[in-house]
């Protein structure tokens, strides 16, 4: 459904400290506000140059963004991360080093007295792609037409190489300046975290009241950001009050320093920089390379997926075990963060095209190793395609399979393991575990994912984002008001009625849009394949004994 046409004006704000910045307001020909906006605002300093694979750095306590005579004009969108292309060529168009930017998306009207509630959302692309761009005109409706008041904050962060490369030289390196190796686009999320705690007041924001969340691989990203506030981060520093995780789950434990040090070397070999270099030398050629080569190499890359590691700076190398234990939703509970997590039926579709392997069995084992360690791929293929390595029950070849393996691995099976952990840790469901399950895709999605595809992996932003670009048709807004009510009530920290009692009950949009309560038929596939990946991630001594079996 089109967009009615809205107006640009000028909106300023005095951010103390920060000084002035000017935005802009969107409004209809009637004069009515629909939204504030603020686009491509820096959270941290350039991290270009000899900064390249190094920790984002804050901005120094004197930097001002403008004055009242001169405001920082912040009206268009953040730089993009150099990344790869999805579903078509690159588009080098907006891509700039310097992209540790966030937007921010505020309502119309007059602010509570505490100020608006504040959804942090960090955008998905496998950690490979995206950016953080929804069109002001688009997120308008979300924020104007229904009772979702809050504040959206979105930032950039590295992506692929740029966010996620690690190796023996980066550590070394790190050392001398007392930093952290790996996991920098965790690091740029929490920095941009940080400086919404600290600055969202000055916009009209509660920062007391943060829900983190993300699709995909920034549903992924609460993740790590929950798990490292909980076990990183000292109480007091503690940002997230709730979280919500769209199509993706802890994961598992991942790669070490040595698996990702097998990936630097390929990636040094592929740009034809000689291993037998010192590490200096190696990362002085690294930092030359252009933007254009270092995204163009890594599609012809082995192991091309660069992700996170467990370093013990960010990610703990115990959460696994933190979750089996239960002790992650006890700390959950001791400080009452609650959680939306779920799915979309069909999820395999849109993962299946996602540098699809050659159709063997040895080439989806060899791609899967590019996401997760070589001993959970393993471990999955081993309880997925038995010891002769059969096709999968249900897959049509090994494409296919790799698509539901995948989706599998980030979505399905390691959702419902984490769940079953997180109500065993004392959680409640359908009160502080609130999960959900899309069989429903809105019209507009058929110009962008195949309508063959069906309910898969994405097609629900259109629903939580109340239509964004396209639109929703009046009988699909009818249709999604509950789940409207139910984001919104969950952002503002209020009680939410999900309706859910067990851990296997799940608020479904079923086909024929009807919203129901549907009893999980996945369930025990679920926790087959979490006890198959992450099961041996005990805790304590049991956890010491098992990992020296």
């Amino acid at each position: 459904m089109p967009r009615e046409q809205l107006n640009r004006e000028a909106y300023t704000v005095e951010a103390g400290p920060l000084g002035w910045l000017e935005g802009i307001t969107l409004t209809t020909e009637s004069g009515s506000t629909k939204l504030h906006y603020f686009g491509g605002i820096p959270y941290a300093l350039p991290p270009v140059g000899p900064y390249r694979f190094r920790q984002s750095r804050r901005l120094p306590d004197h930097f001002r963004y403008g004055t009242k005579a001169a405001p920082g004009r912040f009206t268009a969108k953040t730089a993009v991360c150099p990344q790869p292309g999805w579903l078509g060529p690159v588009n080098e168009t907006n891509w700039d080093e310097n992209c540790t930017q966030l937007n921010i998306y505020i309502p119309p009207g007059t602010p509570p007295r505490e100020g608006w509630p504040v959804f942090f959302y960090i955008h998905g692309g496998f950690l490979q792609w995206g950016d953080p761009n929804m069109a002001p005109s688009a997120v308008a409706p979300l924020l104007s037409e229904t009772p979702f008041q809050a504040i959206i904050v979105a930032p950039a962060y590295r992506v692929n190489a740029f966010g996620f490369l690690a190796s023996k030289e980066l550590q070394a390196e790190a050392r001398t300046h007392g930093e952290p190796i790996g996991n920098q686009g965790f690091w740029d999320q929490r920095l941009a975290l940080a400086w919404t705690a600290q600055n969202i007041g000055f916009f009209g924001g509660n920062p007391d009241n943060v829900t983190i969340g993300g699709y995909s691989a920034g549903s992924h990203s609460t993740f790590q950001q929950l798990a490292h506030e909980l076990y990183l981060v000292p109480k007091e520093k503690a940002i997230i009050k709730q979280a919500i995780m769209w199509s993706n789950s802890p994961g598992v434990t991942p790669k070490d320093l040595s698996e990702t040090q097998k990936q630097f070397d390929e990636l040094l070999q592929a740009l034809g920089i000689p291993t037998s270099l010192t590490a200096a030398d190696k990362l002085d050629r690294l930092r030359t390379v252009s933007t254009h080569d270092l995204i163009a190499v890594q599609d012809k890359l082995k192991i091309s997926e660069f992700r996170a590691l467990a370093d013990g700076d960010f990610v703990s190398k115990n959460i696994t075990a933190h979750i089996n234990s239960g002790d992650f939703a006890k700390r959950m509970k001791e400080r009452g963060i609650k959680l939306i997590n779920g799915e979309c039926r069909d999820e395999h579709q849109l993962y299946q095209a996602w540098r699809t392997p050659a159709n063997s069995y040895q080439d989806v084992y060899t791609r899967l190793c590019g996401d997760y360690p070589e001993a959970a791929v393993r471990r999955l293929l081993q309880v997925s395609c038995g010891e002769k390595q059969k096709l999968p029950a249900g897959s049509k070849d090994w494409q296919d399979a790799f698509g539901r393996l995948y989706a599998n691995m980030q979505v399905h099976c390691l959702e419902r393991g984490f769940h079953r952990a997180l109500v065993q840790g004392g959680l409640e469901p359908g009160k502080d575990l609130l999960r959900y399950r899309f069989n429903w895709r809105t019209r507009s999605c058929d110009g962008k994912l195949p309508p063959d595809w069906e309910v898969t992996h994405g097609t629900d932003m259109s629903i939580w984002f109340w239509g964004l670009e396209d639109g929703l048709l009046d009988e699909e807004k009818k249709i999604l008001r509950v789940w409207n009510e139910n984001f919104a009530d969950f952002v503002k920290g209020n009680k939410v009625n999900w309706g859910t009692q067990k851990v296997t009950d799940v608020l479904r949009l079923r086909e024929d849009g009807e919203t129901d309560i549907w009893t999980d038929d996945r369930w025990e596939e679920g926790l087959k394949v979490w006890d198959a990946v992450n099961g041996q991630a005990g805790a304590g001594l049991l956890g010491w004994v098992r990992s020296k079996l």
